[in-house]
Protein backbone atom coordinates (compact mmCIF):
# COMPACT_ATOMS: atom_id res chain seq x y z
CA UNK A 1 0.00 0.00 0.00
CA UNK A 2 1.35 3.67 -1.13
CA UNK A 3 -0.42 6.88 0.06
CA UNK A 4 -1.15 7.78 -3.27
CA UNK A 5 -3.61 4.39 -3.33
CA UNK A 6 -5.44 5.80 -0.01
CA UNK A 7 -9.10 7.32 0.04
CA UNK A 8 -8.94 10.67 1.74
CA UNK A 9 -9.05 12.44 3.49
CA UNK A 10 -6.70 10.59 5.93
CA UNK A 11 -4.23 10.38 8.68
CA UNK A 12 -0.57 9.65 7.96
CA UNK A 13 2.50 9.38 10.71
CA UNK A 14 5.68 9.48 10.18
CA UNK A 15 7.30 6.84 12.93
CA UNK A 16 10.65 7.93 12.26
CA UNK A 17 9.77 10.99 13.24
CA UNK A 18 7.91 9.96 16.28
CA UNK A 19 11.03 7.86 17.60
CA UNK A 20 13.53 10.69 17.08
CA UNK A 21 10.80 13.16 18.92
CA UNK A 22 10.24 10.75 22.01
CA UNK A 23 14.40 10.14 22.25
CA UNK A 24 14.63 14.03 22.57
CA UNK A 25 12.88 14.46 25.27
CA UNK A 26 13.68 11.65 26.93
CA UNK A 27 17.42 12.54 26.92
CA UNK A 28 16.40 16.03 28.17
CA UNK A 29 14.35 14.66 30.96
CA UNK A 30 17.33 12.55 32.03
CA UNK A 31 19.90 14.76 32.43
CA UNK A 32 17.39 16.79 34.31
CA UNK A 33 16.59 13.63 37.04
CA UNK A 34 12.69 13.58 35.94
CA UNK A 35 10.82 10.74 35.22
CA UNK A 36 8.10 11.35 32.03
CA UNK A 37 4.71 10.70 32.57
CA UNK A 38 3.94 10.81 28.24
CA UNK A 39 0.33 11.91 27.78
CA UNK A 40 -2.05 9.13 26.02
CA UNK A 41 -4.17 11.91 24.84
CA UNK A 42 -2.80 13.14 22.08
CA UNK A 43 -1.31 9.58 20.36
CA UNK A 44 -4.77 7.75 21.42
CA UNK A 45 -3.02 4.70 20.25
CA UNK A 46 -0.75 1.81 22.37
CA UNK A 47 1.33 1.08 19.36
CA UNK A 48 2.80 4.71 19.76
CA UNK A 49 2.68 4.98 23.62
CA UNK A 50 4.76 2.00 24.03
CA UNK A 51 7.89 3.57 22.99
CA UNK A 52 7.09 6.36 24.56
CA UNK A 53 7.13 4.47 27.63
CA UNK A 54 10.52 2.97 26.95
CA UNK A 55 12.97 3.37 29.70
CA UNK A 56 10.15 5.06 32.03
CA UNK A 57 8.71 4.05 35.29
CA UNK A 58 5.33 3.05 33.00
CA UNK A 59 2.83 5.39 34.16
CA UNK A 60 0.73 7.46 31.45
CA UNK A 61 -1.47 10.49 31.53
CA UNK A 62 -4.76 10.60 30.09
CA UNK A 63 -7.56 13.16 29.24
CA UNK A 64 -10.53 10.60 29.22
CA UNK A 65 -11.94 7.68 30.86
CA UNK A 66 -12.19 5.82 27.04
CA UNK A 67 -8.15 6.32 26.85
CA UNK A 68 -7.72 4.54 30.57
CA UNK A 69 -9.39 1.90 29.51
CA UNK A 70 -7.98 1.35 26.38
CA UNK A 71 -4.78 1.87 28.21
CA UNK A 72 -5.33 -0.12 30.78
CA UNK A 73 -6.32 -3.24 28.13
CA UNK A 74 -3.47 -2.86 26.81
CA UNK A 75 -1.29 -3.45 29.72
CA UNK A 76 -0.66 -0.27 31.37
CA UNK A 77 -1.64 -0.21 34.72
CA UNK A 78 -0.25 3.05 36.52
CA UNK A 79 -2.65 5.81 35.00
CA UNK A 80 -3.92 9.68 36.13
CA UNK A 81 -6.60 10.99 34.92
CA UNK A 82 -5.62 14.54 34.27
CA UNK A 83 -9.28 16.51 34.27
CA UNK A 84 -10.97 17.63 36.91
CA UNK A 85 -13.30 15.04 38.14
CA UNK A 86 -16.89 15.05 37.95
CA UNK A 87 -19.85 12.17 40.20
CA UNK A 88 -20.98 10.95 36.80
CA UNK A 89 -17.19 9.65 36.44
CA UNK A 90 -16.42 7.99 39.30
CA UNK A 91 -18.58 4.61 38.37
CA UNK A 92 -15.87 4.27 35.48
CA UNK A 93 -12.92 5.00 37.94
CA UNK A 94 -14.15 2.52 40.56
CA UNK A 95 -14.70 -0.10 37.83
CA UNK A 96 -11.17 0.04 36.48
CA UNK A 97 -9.87 -0.07 40.48
CA UNK A 98 -11.81 -2.95 40.88
CA UNK A 99 -10.40 -4.22 37.79
CA UNK A 100 -6.67 -3.39 39.09
CA UNK A 101 -5.78 -0.38 37.92
CA UNK A 102 -4.11 2.12 39.60
CA UNK A 103 -6.01 5.16 38.77
CA UNK A 104 -5.63 8.87 40.01
CA UNK A 105 -8.10 11.33 39.60
CA UNK A 106 -7.51 14.95 39.82
CA UNK A 107 -9.53 17.63 41.86
CA UNK A 108 -9.36 21.32 43.22
CA UNK A 109 -12.18 21.91 45.41
CA UNK A 110 -13.93 20.48 48.74
CA UNK A 111 -16.95 19.28 46.98
CA UNK A 112 -14.78 17.41 44.30
CA UNK A 113 -12.87 15.96 47.48
CA UNK A 114 -16.34 15.61 49.14
CA UNK A 115 -18.47 13.24 46.71
CA UNK A 116 -14.61 11.30 45.78
CA UNK A 117 -14.62 10.61 49.47
CA UNK A 118 -18.43 9.64 49.43
CA UNK A 119 -18.42 7.47 46.58
CA UNK A 120 -15.22 5.58 47.85
CA UNK A 121 -16.38 4.69 50.83
CA UNK A 122 -20.10 3.41 49.52
CA UNK A 123 -18.21 1.05 47.03
CA UNK A 124 -16.02 -0.10 49.28
CA UNK A 125 -12.32 0.81 47.44
CA UNK A 126 -9.70 3.49 47.63
CA UNK A 127 -9.12 5.71 45.29
CA UNK A 128 -6.18 8.28 44.96
CA UNK A 129 -6.60 11.36 44.43
CA UNK A 130 -4.23 14.68 43.41
CA UNK A 131 -4.98 18.78 43.55
CA UNK A 132 -4.67 20.58 40.78
CA UNK A 133 -2.58 23.69 40.87
CA UNK A 134 -3.29 26.80 39.17
CA UNK A 135 0.65 27.40 38.11
CA UNK A 136 -0.25 30.39 35.22
CA UNK A 137 -3.87 31.57 35.43
CA UNK A 138 -4.28 29.36 32.92
CA UNK A 139 -7.38 27.21 33.49
CA UNK A 140 -8.27 25.40 36.92
CA UNK A 141 -5.83 24.59 39.74
CA UNK A 142 -5.96 26.19 43.50
CA UNK A 143 -3.67 29.12 43.55
CA UNK A 144 -0.42 28.67 45.56
CA UNK A 145 -0.38 30.17 48.82
CA UNK A 146 -4.41 29.65 49.25
CA UNK A 147 -5.54 28.15 52.76
CA UNK A 148 -7.66 25.76 50.34
CA UNK A 149 -5.22 23.72 49.78
CA UNK A 150 -4.05 22.71 52.78
CA UNK A 151 -8.41 22.37 52.99
CA UNK A 152 -8.86 19.99 50.72
CA UNK A 153 -5.86 18.41 51.62
CA UNK A 154 -7.15 17.32 55.20
CA UNK A 155 -10.45 16.24 53.71
CA UNK A 156 -8.50 13.82 51.20
CA UNK A 157 -6.19 12.61 53.81
CA UNK A 158 -8.95 11.98 56.41
CA UNK A 159 -10.65 9.76 54.34
CA UNK A 160 -10.08 6.02 55.10
CA UNK A 161 -10.96 5.28 51.37
CA UNK A 162 -8.89 7.70 49.37
CA UNK A 163 -5.00 8.08 49.51
CA UNK A 164 -4.16 11.94 48.40
CA UNK A 165 -0.81 11.45 46.21
CA UNK A 166 -0.11 15.01 45.62
CA UNK A 167 -0.15 17.97 43.49
CA UNK A 168 -0.21 18.73 39.65
CA UNK A 169 -0.12 21.47 37.53
CA UNK A 170 -0.24 22.18 33.39
CA UNK A 171 1.30 25.35 32.18
CA UNK A 172 -0.62 26.00 29.28
CA UNK A 173 0.02 29.64 29.37
CA UNK A 174 3.50 28.67 27.59
CA UNK A 175 1.58 28.64 24.24
CA UNK A 176 1.01 31.99 24.51
CA UNK A 177 4.52 32.80 25.03
CA UNK A 178 6.31 34.42 22.42
CA UNK A 179 10.28 33.48 23.02
CA UNK A 180 12.27 31.32 23.84
CA UNK A 181 12.79 33.22 27.23
CA UNK A 182 9.56 33.78 27.73
CA UNK A 183 8.72 29.79 27.60
CA UNK A 184 12.23 29.12 30.21
CA UNK A 185 10.57 31.80 32.79
CA UNK A 186 7.09 30.07 32.34
CA UNK A 187 8.60 26.76 32.72
CA UNK A 188 10.11 28.06 36.14
CA UNK A 189 7.25 29.50 36.91
CA UNK A 190 5.11 26.28 36.63
CA UNK A 191 8.34 24.17 38.32
CA UNK A 192 8.05 27.00 41.18
CA UNK A 193 4.72 27.03 42.29
CA UNK A 194 4.21 23.58 42.16
CA UNK A 195 7.13 22.62 44.32
CA UNK A 196 5.98 25.64 46.76
CA UNK A 197 2.55 23.59 47.39
CA UNK A 198 3.90 20.73 47.73
CA UNK A 199 5.58 22.11 50.60
CA UNK A 200 2.34 23.99 51.72
CA UNK A 201 0.90 20.63 52.18
CA UNK A 202 4.27 18.94 53.78
CA UNK A 203 4.48 21.64 56.49
CA UNK A 204 1.01 20.89 57.41
CA UNK A 205 1.71 17.37 58.02
CA UNK A 206 0.48 16.44 55.16
CA UNK A 207 1.42 13.26 52.38
CA UNK A 208 2.78 14.67 49.29
CA UNK A 209 4.83 12.11 47.30
CA UNK A 210 3.97 13.44 43.49
CA UNK A 211 4.78 16.31 42.42
CA UNK A 212 3.83 16.70 38.44
CA UNK A 213 4.28 19.40 36.29
CA UNK A 214 4.25 19.22 31.80
CA UNK A 215 3.36 20.65 28.91
CA UNK A 216 5.58 20.43 25.42
CA UNK A 217 7.00 23.93 25.56
CA UNK A 218 8.19 23.91 29.26
CA UNK A 219 9.21 20.43 29.00
CA UNK A 220 11.41 21.57 26.41
CA UNK A 221 13.17 24.84 27.52
CA UNK A 222 12.96 23.70 31.24
CA UNK A 223 16.38 24.41 32.70
CA UNK A 224 15.66 23.08 36.49
CA UNK A 225 13.67 20.33 37.31
CA UNK A 226 14.46 19.76 41.36
CA UNK A 227 11.41 19.46 43.38
CA UNK A 228 9.74 17.81 40.53
CA UNK A 229 8.66 13.94 40.45
CA UNK A 230 7.52 13.48 37.26
CA UNK A 231 7.36 15.54 34.04
CA UNK A 232 4.03 15.24 31.58
CA UNK A 233 3.85 15.68 27.99
CA UNK A 234 1.90 14.78 24.70
CA UNK A 235 2.00 16.84 21.91
CA UNK A 236 6.21 16.11 21.86
CA UNK A 237 5.60 12.36 20.31
CA UNK A 238 4.04 14.11 16.95
CA UNK A 239 4.96 18.20 17.50
CA UNK A 240 3.13 20.52 15.06
CA UNK A 241 2.42 24.10 14.05
CA UNK A 242 2.32 25.93 17.02
CA UNK A 243 5.14 23.86 18.76
CA UNK A 244 7.14 24.93 15.68
CA UNK A 245 5.82 28.80 16.01
CA UNK A 246 7.21 28.49 19.35
CA UNK A 247 11.00 27.18 18.96
CA UNK A 248 10.33 23.83 20.53
CA UNK A 249 10.74 22.27 16.96
CA UNK A 250 11.50 22.53 13.47
CA UNK A 251 9.01 21.90 10.58
CA UNK A 252 10.61 18.97 9.86
CA UNK A 253 10.26 17.24 13.40
CA UNK A 254 5.99 17.20 12.93
CA UNK A 255 5.35 13.45 12.41
CA UNK A 256 1.52 13.98 11.50
CA UNK A 257 -0.10 15.14 8.29
CA UNK A 258 -3.09 14.76 6.63
CA UNK A 259 -3.22 13.26 3.26
CA UNK A 260 -5.52 15.28 0.57
CA UNK A 261 -6.86 15.23 -3.33
CA UNK A 262 -6.83 18.00 -4.68
CA UNK A 263 -10.41 18.19 -6.53
CA UNK A 264 -10.64 21.36 -8.69
CA UNK A 265 -9.42 24.90 -9.04
CA UNK A 266 -10.35 28.52 -8.89
CA UNK A 267 -8.04 29.63 -12.08
CA UNK A 268 -9.11 33.18 -11.30
CA UNK A 269 -8.43 33.54 -7.87
CA UNK A 270 -5.42 30.67 -7.49
CA UNK A 271 -7.14 28.59 -5.49
CA UNK A 272 -6.51 25.13 -5.08
CA UNK A 273 -9.27 22.94 -3.66
CA UNK A 274 -8.96 19.98 -1.65
CA UNK A 275 -11.16 17.52 -0.02
CA UNK A 276 -10.12 18.35 3.71
CA UNK A 277 -12.16 20.79 5.28
CA UNK A 278 -12.87 21.41 8.59
CA UNK A 279 -13.57 18.01 9.49
CA UNK A 280 -10.38 16.53 8.38
CA UNK A 281 -8.16 19.48 9.70
CA UNK A 282 -9.55 20.59 12.67
CA UNK A 283 -10.92 24.59 13.03
CA UNK A 284 -7.66 25.40 15.14
CA UNK A 285 -5.96 28.43 14.20
CA UNK A 286 -3.33 27.70 17.39
CA UNK A 287 -0.85 30.06 14.55
CA UNK A 288 -2.84 33.04 13.92
CA UNK A 289 -1.53 35.00 16.87
CA UNK A 290 2.03 33.88 16.05
CA UNK A 291 4.74 35.85 13.92
CA UNK A 292 3.59 33.19 11.51
CA UNK A 293 0.06 32.42 10.62
CA UNK A 294 0.25 28.77 9.05
CA UNK A 295 -3.75 29.05 8.38
CA UNK A 296 -5.62 25.72 8.78
CA UNK A 297 -2.59 24.00 7.72
CA UNK A 298 1.15 24.17 6.24
CA UNK A 299 0.92 22.37 2.41
CA UNK A 300 3.47 19.88 1.96
CA UNK A 301 4.21 17.41 -0.78
CA UNK A 302 3.07 13.96 -0.98
CA UNK A 303 6.79 13.03 0.00
CA UNK A 304 5.73 15.53 3.00
CA UNK A 305 8.17 18.15 1.87
CA UNK A 306 7.22 21.55 3.45
CA UNK A 307 6.04 23.72 0.35
CA UNK A 308 6.73 27.07 2.76
CA UNK A 309 4.60 29.43 0.72
CA UNK A 310 1.62 27.77 0.53
CA UNK A 311 -1.15 27.12 3.07
CA UNK A 312 -5.03 26.01 3.81
CA UNK A 313 -6.03 29.69 4.17
CA UNK A 314 -9.70 28.82 4.64
CA UNK A 315 -12.09 25.78 4.97
CA UNK A 316 -15.53 24.45 4.92
CA UNK A 317 -17.32 21.10 5.91
CA UNK A 318 -15.36 18.83 3.39
CA UNK A 319 -13.49 21.55 1.81
CA UNK A 320 -9.77 23.41 2.22
CA UNK A 321 -8.59 26.12 0.03
CA UNK A 322 -5.20 26.42 -0.75
CA UNK A 323 -3.71 29.82 -1.31
CA UNK A 324 -0.37 31.30 -1.68
CA UNK A 325 0.50 32.71 1.93
CA UNK A 326 0.75 36.41 0.89
CA UNK A 327 -2.30 36.31 -1.13
CA UNK A 328 -1.06 36.64 -4.54
CA UNK A 329 -1.94 34.35 -7.16
CA UNK A 330 -0.80 30.92 -6.97
CA UNK A 331 -0.05 28.80 -9.94
CA UNK A 332 -2.55 26.23 -9.84
CA UNK A 333 -1.09 24.07 -12.66
CA UNK A 334 1.36 22.59 -9.87
CA UNK A 335 -1.19 20.84 -8.67
CA UNK A 336 -3.68 18.70 -11.27
CA UNK A 337 -6.94 17.59 -10.46
CA UNK A 338 -6.28 14.37 -9.07
CA UNK A 339 -2.78 15.26 -7.70
CA UNK A 340 -2.44 14.72 -3.60
CA UNK A 341 -0.36 17.32 -0.84
CA UNK A 342 -0.09 16.54 2.84
CA UNK A 343 -1.27 18.96 5.13
CA UNK A 344 1.04 19.72 8.26
CA UNK A 345 -1.61 20.66 11.27
CA UNK A 346 -1.54 23.36 13.78
CA UNK A 347 -2.89 21.37 16.77
CA UNK A 348 -1.70 17.87 16.48
CA UNK A 349 -4.03 16.69 19.31
CA UNK A 350 -7.65 18.57 17.41
CA UNK A 351 -6.61 17.17 13.72
CA UNK A 352 -5.74 13.61 14.68
CA UNK A 353 -8.79 13.92 16.96
CA UNK A 354 -10.72 14.39 13.90
CA UNK A 355 -9.86 10.50 12.51
CA UNK A 356 -10.15 6.81 13.31
CA UNK A 357 -6.59 5.77 12.62
CA UNK A 358 -3.11 6.32 11.63
CA UNK A 359 -1.54 5.31 8.23
CA UNK A 360 2.19 4.90 9.22
CA UNK A 361 4.82 5.70 6.97
CA UNK A 362 8.84 5.84 7.68
CA UNK A 363 10.06 8.69 5.56
CA UNK A 364 8.78 7.69 2.18
CA UNK A 365 5.24 6.83 0.70
CA UNK A 366 4.97 3.28 1.58
CA UNK A 367 2.31 2.66 4.09
CA UNK A 368 4.30 0.03 6.59
CA UNK A 369 1.24 -0.15 9.42
CA UNK A 370 -2.11 0.91 9.82
CA UNK A 371 -2.96 1.49 13.50
CA UNK A 372 -6.59 2.47 15.19
CA UNK A 373 -7.49 5.51 17.13
CA UNK A 374 -9.30 5.16 20.27
CA UNK A 375 -11.56 8.55 20.18
CA UNK A 376 -14.44 9.72 22.56
CA UNK A 377 -14.97 9.86 26.17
Amino acid sequence: MDLASLETPCLVLDKGKVARNIKRLDRRMAKLGAAMRPHGKTAKNIDIMRPALAGQPGGITVSTLKEAEYYFENGINDIVYAVGIAPVKLPRVIRLIREGADIAVLLDSVAQAGFVADKARQHGVTIPALIEIDSDGHRAGVAPGDPLLVEIGRLLNESEHVVLRGVLTHAGGSYDCKTGDEIRAMAEQERAMAVKCAGQLRENGLPCPVVSVGSTPTSHFARDLSGVSEVRAGVYIFHDLVMAGLGVCDLNDIALSVLTAVIGHQREKGWVIIDAGFTALSKDRGTASQAVDQGYGLVCDLNGEPCTDLIVAVTNQEHGIIQARGGEPLDVQRFPVGSMVRILPNHACATAGMHERYYVVDGATAVTDVWERVNGW
